[in-house]
């Protein structure tokens, strides 16, 4: 197996295989939380607008999204996995939109099979790819806003290089580690309310969930389920 580590948007679109998009402030924690609260699946888009379209004609329920960390207006809930842990998703679709994460889900053009990547459902996503037995993935850390590296979406991309390797790094060190990296400070920050602190603690509880997310690509919709 060759494992490729990328960054950003650039990489995004550069990469090929199996593809992980990584995201763990905040979009695929806040997928994880919500597919693990009994949400039905996540349709993933580039931008806003195009959310609130689908929602519109019925294609989902409930919009989840961020730009420049806040609720876009018409948004149901931001992307905010703390959000989702009282919301109502039980059998409901999501169209989730973010300035980093599904923009690089939908960059990914030469992806196959792309999962979303978090430190929430690393190791589970690491067994799904093993299981796939791809000869080539590639690991993209997105950033933030996908235009400037950052700590956490690094140092996920390398744990799962590690796993999927055969290494596992100590999770408590993993962790401390990640407290230090830069955007940690936001969630503590009383001036920007919409970064909970409990989405610092929940993006940073490693493996979590027992479950990969995996996105295909359904009637030109990129479409995340849980995958065992």
């Amino acid at each position: 197996m060759e494992i490729r580590i990328d960054s950003l948007l650039a990489g995004a679109r550069r990469a090929e295989g199996a593809v992980v998009i990584v995201d763990v402030f905040r979009a695929f924690t806040t997928a994880a939380v919500a597919l693990a609260r009994g949400a039905a699946k996540i349709v993933m888009v580039a931008e806003p607008p195009d959310a609130l379209a689908l929602r519109d004609k019925g294609l989902g329920e409930l919009c989840v999204g961020e730009v420049e960390g806040k609720r876009p207006a018409g948004f149901d809930f931001g992307n905010s996995p703390y959000e989702m842990t009282t919301a109502p998703l039980a059998g409901k679709t999501i169209i989730q939109s973010t300035r980093a994460g599904t923009t690089g889900v939908a960059a990914a053009a030469g992806a196959s099979p792309i999962y979303a990547g978090s430190f929430v459902v690393a190791k589970a996503t690491a067994e799904a790819i093993r299981q796939d037995a791809a000869p080539l993935v590639t690991i993209v850390a997105m950033g933030w806003n996908a235009r400037a590296r950052a700590d956490e979406d690094e140092l996920c991309a390398m744990y799962l290089r590690n796993l999927l390797e055969g290494r596992e790094p100590d999770a408590d060190a993993l962790h401390k580690l990640a407290l230090a990296g830069g955007e940690v400070a936001k969630f503590y920050d009383p001036a920007q309310p919409h970064f909970h602190p409990q989405d610092c603690e929940i993006a940073l509880d490693i493996n979590r969930y027992d479950f990969a997310i995996r996105i295909s690509r359904q009637d030109d919709m990129l479409v995340a389920r849980r995958h065992a």
